[in-house]
């Protein structure tokens, strides 16, 4: 799936994790529909683990569609890697002033932990379509991290994915079942400022970081 002409030692290989892992985070950490989602149903406990699983699995394909597909195809042309990796440092940096913006007017989540208990089969209809019905989600997996992912070396796309899928496995897993612990503390305001000021500054040191890597290369 990955290219694997290098072998790396640990050394190098901990950095590049740690970058697929920072990145994801950053990007997932943002409150959207699909984070909403998650915690609505660790707030109802209900079919949590199937929600996580989808999500997690959901966001493994598609980072390692991008990593792979736009290693292969950006390699070729440098112009173009170029562009890709000034378009997610914008893209980038579009997030961090929309975090920013948050954190100066921060909301507390309201999650309803009332109603019918729903089928497995419902449960699943949900979370894909939320998923893949959403354009930010291929934005985040598919565009940004698989553009910087395609940058690292010959033998690290596959340690970059790796960094890249546990995030999204740390952050799903935690955010549906840690929601009942979560809830109370999510519910203030204060909460959001803290996590969404945290998420401006991760987002606006890996769009400098992007642009800088892409300008480089």
């Amino acid at each position: 799936m990955f290219s694997s002409s290098a072998v790396l030692d640990v050394s190098a290989m901990v950095p590049v994790f740690v970058a697929g892992l920072v990145l994801t985070l950053s990007l997932i950490a943002a409150i959207g529909a699909q984070n909403t989602y998650v915690l609505r149903q660790g707030l109802r406990r209900e079919h949590v683990a199937l929600v996580v699983l989808v999500c997690v699995a959901l966001d493994a394909a598609l980072m390692a569609l991008g990593i792979s597909g736009l290693a292969a195809f950006l390699v070729r042309s440098p112009v173009l890697l170029r562009a890709v990796a000034c378009l997610g440092a914008a893209a980038l940096a579009w997030y961090a002033w929309q975090a920013l913006g948050r954190a100066l007017q921060p909301q507390a989540l309201q999650a309803q932990a009332q109603g019918q208990r729903q089928a497995p089969r419902q449960v699943l209809a949900q979370v894909l379509g939320i998923s893949l019905l959403n354009p930010h989600v291929y934005l985040d997996t598919v565009l940004l991290i698989g553009a910087m992912g395609a940058q690292q070396p010959a033998g690290a796309q596959g340690i970059f994915w790796l960094g890249a899928t546990s995030a999204s496995a740390l952050w799903f897993l935690g955010l549906g079942f840690g929601a009942r612990w979560l809830a109370p503390v999510f519910a203030r305001p204060q909460a959001w400022r803290v996590l969404d000021l945290s998420v401006a500054v991760m987002m606006g040191w890996l769009a400098w970081g992007l642009l800088r890597q892409g300008w480089s290369g």
